[in-house]
């Protein structure tokens, strides 16, 4: 009998306001269906099991430095949650689309996290998880915002506000974000198309950050004005004014692309779904999907398609971090 630990997160897109949540800003963004999941338990040595024979073995603390590779996560989720001393086997998959701007690695990040701690006994409100997985992966991944640990660890649908907040503050000096359900809305028609435009987040952030940093007056005008379009899109969303909705996305792509923050590939795929007569259309997230508001989600679904996309996907409100606890049977 040996203790075992199951956890998933959801991928996440974005609907408005993103990427004003670096900045103090508001974001409106739903879970999807597709998540990450990770498994722990007992073994002789501590393994990392990516699946397809990647495995690797962690045997001193040498083996924890990041190579680039899929293990990384796992590496700095056993740093983080001072988990390198247990003998297990961490294995784990998922579904969301790989560097399509959906939060893949944070929902994986959130799934490491959450069950290692879990296995250690180790309880974790919410707020106080995104807050941790947030300042690892800014700390020790990548360049990052809060929406996707948020997003990850709630599930749903959700506005956020998180104003008082910014990528620069000392953690745990800033005020937790506040997340409000939107449990009350009407289906939103919305489709997540698959681009294949694909960007590594940071690498779109860096630039921007910098320029933020530096009070160029474009840069911040503009995170206001897109961090106000989320509020304003709330009311639209509870209001069930799809119009209106569609127009503020439209403008908010409007504002990322004047900042760089778009490229060809999903520009192109924008300009499809709109002339497929989507109410709006916009970036999911940093690159390598959109997400598009249309009366018709199947078949608009049936023409970006057509025209090349990647993939389709539903946004819906799916659980955030779910873990369960067990025992299994037999040799690990």
């Amino acid at each position: 009998m040996k203790t075992t630990v199951v956890a998933s997160a959801p991928g996440r897109v974005g609907i408005l306001g993103n990427p004003s949540d670096m900045y103090g800003g508001s974001v409106i963004s739903c879970s999807t269906k597709e998540r990450a999941r990770i498994e722990i338990k007992h073994a002789e040595r501590l393994v990392l099991d990516a699946g397809n024979d990647k495995k690797f073995i962690i045997q001193s603390s040498d083996d924890l430095s990041l190579r680039g590779d899929v293990f990384d996560i796992a590496k700095v989720a056993l740093e983080s949650t001072d988990s390198t001393g247990l003998n297990v086997n961490i294995s784990w998959t998922t579904n969301i689309p790989f560097r399509a701007g959906l939060s893949g690695s944070t929902a994986l990040l959130v799934s490491m996290i959450g069950g290692l701690l879990a296995f250690r006994g180790i309880a974790h409100d919410r707020h106080q998880m995104a807050e941790l997985v947030r300042m690892v992966e800014y700390k020790k991944l990548c360049f990052c915002g809060y929406q996707d640990a948020y997003m990850c660890t709630f599930g749903g649908l959700n506005y956020m506000d998180f104003r008082g907040k910014e990528f620069h503050l000392e953690f745990g000096s800033d005020p937790l974000a506040t997340i409000e359900p939107l449990t009350t809305t009407p289906h939103l028609p919305l489709v997540i198309i698959i681009t294949g435009g694909q960007r590594v987040s940071g690498g779109v952030h860096a630039p921007l950050r910098e320029r933020w940093r530096a009070g160029e007056t474009q840069v911040v005008e503009a995170y206001r004005t897109i961090a106000r379009l989320a509020r304003a899109g709330k009311k639209a969303i509870l209001n069930n004014q799809l119009d209106t909705l569609g127009t503020l996305m439209n403008e908010n792509q409007l504002v990322t692309k004047s900042l760089g923050g778009s490229n060809p590939e999903d520009d192109s795929f924008i300009e499809v779904a709109r002339k497929e007569g989507a109410l709006g259309a916009k970036l999911g997230g940093s690159s390598g999907s959109i997400i598009a508001l249309h009366e018709s989600p199947q078949d608009l679904s049936r023409a970006m398609m057509k025209a090349g996309a990647a993939g389709v996907l539903k946004p819906i409100t799916s659980s955030g971090l779910e873990i369960i606890t067990g025992e299994s049977r037999g040799k690990t």
